[in-house]
């Protein structure tokens, strides 16, 4: 019985340790900012992301923010707490980082003629369970 439990505690503490190096991976890096078409970069395969560019996936997919929501974002991310790290005429990055653990997401905007173009990110792992997706929905109440 004893060994059994040494063991387990042996996963649990692997478990956390791997938790906490790829939070502290997650911590290095910048938002990915405009690639050469000037829009926002596109998703990856994996669930943890979203962005309103044109040809996301319908999984990726998500409302554009209006064009009147530009002026107010940084305030935004900052009330909501993000960190703006760039400010542009036409774009604006920002990190999110969870509460517990610290993994760091990326969030930006990219200022377009009609609308503001939106992408939010994990910089690390497969699934987010949806919180960048819930993140730029609670933006959108919020303004």
């Amino acid at each position: 019985m004893k060994l059994i439990s040494m063991i387990v505690l042996g996963v649990i503490l692997a478990v956390v340790l791997g938790f906490v190096a790829l939070a502290q991976k997650s911590k290095n890096g910048a938002p990915p900012g405009l690639n050469n078409d000037g829009v926002l970069t596109p998703c990856p395969s994996s669930p943890n992301c979203v962005s309103s560019e044109e040809g996301a996936p319908e999984s990726h997919a998500i409302a554009a923010l209006p064009l009147s929501a530009w002026d107010r974002l940084p305030a935004l991310i900052q009330e909501k707490g993000g960190r703006v790290v760039a400010l542009r005429n036409d774009y604006i990055g920002a990190v999110f980082s969870t509460p517990l653990m610290g993994f760091v997401d990326d969030v930006e905007f990219r200022k377009g003629e009609t609308e503001v173009h939106v992408r939010s990110a994990s910089r690390v792992g497969h699934s987010d369970m949806g919180a960048n997706r819930k993140r730029i929905e609670a933006l959108r109440v919020a303004l």
